[in-house]
């Protein structure tokens, strides 16, 4: 079933579409630089950005189509819950020695990524059916 897109559901597709998309390039090409400033693996920083890229394109194709498959949106939604939900474990969980600044910077990023899928996820309910 599609929808067609609330103002809460495009505005919220498109933000993630371009802080993931400019987050995965500086992931990328300043991961060597980055994990010694937070303390994270540089294989973990490389991967990670290089996830970003391919979805902040499906971001941007879904948020500026004029009707939205909720599939779609339901498994955004569920990959920013876990992309938070795994953040918070990391630091948790002590797989990884953060610096004070990397252990901010993850926290802050689950944070935000948590609020797009929150918002995601009303954007979506609000958004009428279309057969």
């Amino acid at each position: 079933m599609r929808a067609i897109p609330s103002v809460l559901l495009r505005r919220s597709l498109i933000l993630d579409a371009v802080v993931s998309g400019v987050t995965g390039l500086l992931l990328v090409a300043g991961a060597t630089r980055l994990a010694g400033l937070l303390g994270l693996p540089e294989a973990l920083l490389r991967w990670a950005g290089a996830s970003l890229l391919p979805f902040a394109a499906f971001l941007a194709c879904l948020g500026t189509r004029a009707l939205t498959p909720r599939p779609a949106v339901r498994a955004v939604v569920a990959y920013n819950a876990l992309w938070a939900i795994d953040s918070v474990l990391i630091l948790a969980l002590g797989w990884v020695t953060p610096t004070p600044l990397g252990i901010a910077v993850v926290a802050v990023q689950a944070a935000a990524v948590a609020a797009l899928a929150g918002a995601q996820y009303v954007g979506m309910r609000g958004s009428p059916a279309k057969p």
